[in-house]
């Protein structure tokens, strides 16, 4: 039971991924290694090795960076690597990682999920987005996607300093006031030989990038959907942003971590707002000076560039979320209240509400007989019971099956389920009993294939063996629309608590990322229908959806207060995320269970909300690198990760994860705390609302946990528009699970929440 009081006592009661692939050496990716200096100019040191790379008669340098940081990737020998690592000024050197991609409505149902009322009037006199851009590492970008047409745009920003590199069926007249820069990297005849490296353009060949892009910013386009399905306008979040896209993904899949650097380093000199990237590594310990996100990204906010990135597609599973660096804005995934609903009629007219997307030819009453894997199990002892219940390639027999609808569980995944259809010879349709595929709306084109939740199947299953003559039919998908509950944690987005981090939230926040209508190629046949033109619009699931709808918001924000600093804005979006559904009750996970801090970090984000969040928590350069000092790194690598420093700088004594937990951000995590004892920690607040204003405290908090707010009250006047309290844990008894709860400052206008998690762990 949840119960609530004021800070001044005690609160008595109360969710397209990229993934890392490592190797021991640089053996897979050509032998290329990065060597990473932080901050500091380039050195004697630096020019020394450079200029002996240089020299060699096989290319070796293949980037250098030099704008955000110093560094180079280069191919070297181990030996090489592992010398260059003891030279002076360097601070890693690293073989350069490829990652894979974490790969309409739902702007319309954020805007009606908003519950804060906030003033309809802008804070200033230009188009929300007009002057602000972003910068999206990707797969690239399909420039006559009508969601890049740049009518009605006023002229590019004066400070953008990037440009529009041409390319194979690239050339700079596809760029635009909308596209107004685009960038590709890797590219020279080695790589191409060795098949590492981008077709040499920034056009998109896989469709991730165009359809990031255009849920970042893409134009209003009316008449939008999938082969008539999800039909409506399709417009991004920020749609009067400019785009800069840098590709930094190969043809061949993957990206290349030297790529993404190199991005990072042109993006800070090309003058973006934000910077969005749906990728990242895989989950495990992080080791913030050998990740290339992490690195470009620290030297990107030094600058005052908001990074967005997607917190993986490794969900449901615990402390699998990535990107979980603090100068990191993580994005979870959810649903939106859209279903596609392929139904299945049985005999008797009994209609189970299956889903996926089909465009099946099925009639459309149930004259199919229907049978389940195990029923239909192939007479050979190669195959098991479990095998044909899954229906595995082979392992049913084709007479058993012919003319029949087949329903099959898919416990298995060692095979995608059009894989399991198109080995079932002669069945004219397929059921898969999936909660996972139920949620998250798969393409099986014309094949009648439908998903039903397992509590369904096993419905079907006992309708199969209560008669002699089970019959049933597919239905065509259809959009059911203002769908409940939503939002629901996708089942796919990776979850916190942060691997080894338990005194810092992640993910950060939440927004839609299953079944997302965006731009697509229009040359891609691989999507295409048989007899009918490729899509020009697409339906994508992952937290690479959700993260441009952050990216979007981030520079709606941007563009209302261009003066915020990119923590401020970070601070604006969790503070007034939204943590209840269209139902009104607690978001909940795919399971039902509601949904904590580490599967939404602060909810789902607002689009109204953070336009004027009241107060701001702001965190400062010299917090992240205190960060760094208590995950253990040295005060010597740490002022050459640094632009600037104290001259005094010093990571105080042996690295202490309570010291994390005083970071200025706008979540609070405190780990380690045993029963009786208590833990304290001190959060900053900047007013950006009305100067003369007063807050009160409200806290939310398990029964089992004594949480008090000094002060409990915030009041600012026009001098003093920035103040300081105190929160102190205290545990009645050890807990086993981890505790969860809140801290709201509020007045007439606004409210400001910050979401906590307590834990006995280390």
């Amino acid at each position: 039971m949840r119960l609530y009081s004021f800070c001044f006592g005690v609160a008595l009661f109360w969710a397209a991924s990229f993934l890392l692939v490592e190797s021991s050496d640089a053996q897979r990716n050509n032998g290329v290694y990065i060597v990473y200096m932080g901050a500091s100019p380039p050195t004697p040191h630096h020019s020394q090795i450079l200029t002996s790379l240089l020299t060699r008669k096989r290319k070796s340098v293949i980037q250098t960076y030099s704008n955000g940081f110093s560094g180079f990737a280069a191919r070297l020998t181990e030996q090489e690597a592992k010398s260059i690592a003891e030279r002076e000024g360097v601070i890693s050197v690293f073989p350069d990682p490829l990652l894979q991609l974490h790969t309409t409505r739902s702007w319309d149902f954020l805007k009606y999920q908003t519950d804060l009322k906030i003033d309809s009037a802008p804070t200033s006199s230009s188009s929300p987005g007009d002057d602000t851009i972003v910068g999206i590492l990707d797969t690239g970008i399909w420039p006559e996607s009508e969601s890049f047409i740049d009518t009605e745009m006023g002229p590019i920003p004066s400070r953008w300093k990037g440009k529009c590199m041409e390319g194979q069926n690239f050339t700079s007249s596809n760029c635009n006031k909308k596209i107004i820069g685009a960038r590709y990297y890797g590219d020279d005849d080695e790589d191409e030989e060795s098949g590492t490296s981008p077709s040499g353009t920034p056009r998109d060949a896989s469709g991730h990038g165009t359809h990031v892009s255009s849920t970042v910013a893409g134009m209003a386009v009316s008449g939008a959907s999938y082969y008539g399905l999800a039909a409506g306008n399709a417009a991004g979040g920020s749609p009067r942003s400019r785009i800069a896209m840098y590709r930094v993904c190969l043809a061949s899949g993957g990206c290349l971590g030297s790529a993404i650097l190199k991005a990072f380093d042109d993006a800070v000199a090309d003058g973006v707002d934000v910077l969005s990237l749906s990728l990242g590594g895989s989950p495990g310990a992080p080791d913030f000076d050998t990740d290339p996100i992490a690195i470009g990204a620290f030297h990107a906010v030094e600058k005052g560039i908001v990074v967005v990135c997607s917190a993986g597609n490794s969900g449901p599973y615990s402390s699998s979320v990535v990107n979980v660096a603090p100068w990191i804005l993580t994005v979870a995934a959810t649903t939106i209240d859209r279903d596609f609903e392929a139904r299945i009629l049985l005999g008797g007219n009994k209609i189970i509400k299956g889903g996926g997307i089909n465009f099946s030819s099925l009639n459309k009453t149930s004259v199919y007989p229907l049978t389940d894997g195990l029923s239909a199990k192939s007479a050979s002892t190669s195959f098991s019971e479990d095998d044909a219940r899954n229906c595995i390639p082979g392992s049913l027999e084709e007479a058993k099956v012919k003319g029949k609808i087949v329903l099959c569980e898919n416990g298995d995944k060692e095979y995608l389920v059009k894989e399991k259809f198109s080995s079932i010879r002669g069945a004219v349709g397929m059921i898969v009993a999936d909660n996972d595929l139920r949620q998250v709306a798969s393409k099986y084109g014309v094949s009648p294939i439908s998903a039903v939740t397992k509590a369904d199947g096993a419905q079907i299953l006992s309708y199969i063996n209560s008669t002699s003559n089970p019959v049933a039919t597919i239905l065509p998908t259809e959009v059911i629309p203002d769908y409940k509950p939503a939002p629901v944690v996708g089942y796919f987005s990776s979850r916190g608590p942060a691997f080894g981090i338990r005194n810092l939230i992640k993910p950060d926040i939440a927004a839609p990322g299953v079944s997302i209508l965006a731009a697509w190629p229009s040359h891609d046949t691989r999507e295409a229908l048989p007899g009918k033109d490729p899509p020009v619009f697409d339906i994508l699931s992952g937290t690479s959806m959700a993260c441009p709808h952050v990216s979007g918001l981030a520079a709606n924000v941007k563009s209302q207060h261009p003066t915020w600093t990119e923590s401020a804005i970070r601070s604006a979006i969790m503070t007034t995320a939204i943590q209840t559904n269209n139902l009104h009750a607690p978001i909940t996970t795919n399971d039902g269970s509601i949904a904590t801090p580490y599967d939404i970090g602060a909810g789902e984000i607002s689009v109204a909300g953070p336009l004027q969040p009241g107060l701001v928590y702001e965190t400062e350069s010299i917090d992240y690198l205190l960060f760094l000092c208590n995950m253990g790194y040295d005060t010597a690598v740490i002022k050459r990760i640094a632009s600037s420093l104290p001259s005094n700088f010093s990571c105080s004594g042996s690295a202490k994860a309570d010291s994390i937990s005083n970071m200025n951000y706008p979540s609070i995590a405190i780990s380690d705390l045993t029963a009786n004892a208590n833990k304290t920690v001190t959060r900053r607040v900047t007013n950006v609302g009305e100067e003369d204003s007063t807050y009160s405290c409200v806290v939310e908090a398990p029964a089992s946990l004594d949480v008090q707010v000094v002060p409990d009250k915030l009041q600012f006047t026009k001098s003093v528009n920035k103040l300081s309290f105190q929160v102190t844990f205290k545990m009645a008894a050890n807990s086993k699970e981890d505790l969860f709860g809140s801290i709201t400052w509020s007045n007439e206008k606004y409210k400001v929440r910050s979401p906590f998690v307590v834990s006995n762990k280390s």
